[in-house]
């Protein structure tokens, strides 16, 4: 997978020890949205930014939100961020990859790389 070295970027996530792991319950889809669901989490795992999770403490739904099409828009100039992986381009920590669980229909998966929006909240 490209992207940072773990030497020089690794995302760590600022959970407090008092808090309570939450698990959500399984949240049902519109089965024509089901092989879309399905087609993404196969090609996050492809490239190696999820991977699946046995027994997670903390567990979330996925929210689908419709795509628009994306367009640099004249903004010739990227910076690493986004480059051809996106904003996926810094590691999780291996201890903390499992607090980004998340479940669909079809599997429970976890982030293997700092996702876009991700960041601590105390």
């Amino acid at each position: 997978m490209p992207g940072l070295n773990p030497k020089v970027a690794v995302h760590h996530l600022a959970v407090k020890k008092s808090s309570r792991p939450i698990k959500q319950g399984q949240r049902r889809f519109r089965p024509e949205l089901v092989p879309s669901i399905e087609t993404e989490v196969n090609r996050l795992i492809e490239v190696g930014f999820i991977r699946e999770v046995l027994y997670p403490t903390w567990l979330s739904n996925i929210v689908l939100v419709r795509k628009q099409k994306w367009t640099n828009k004249g903004h010739e100039t990227l910076t690493f961020m986004d480059g051809s992986s996106w904003y996926n381009q810094i590691r999780m920590d291996p201890a903390d990859e499992e607090l980004t669980a998340f479940r669909t229909p079809n599997g429970v998966y976890c982030y293997k790389v700092m996702f876009f929006r991700l960041k601590n909240i105390r």
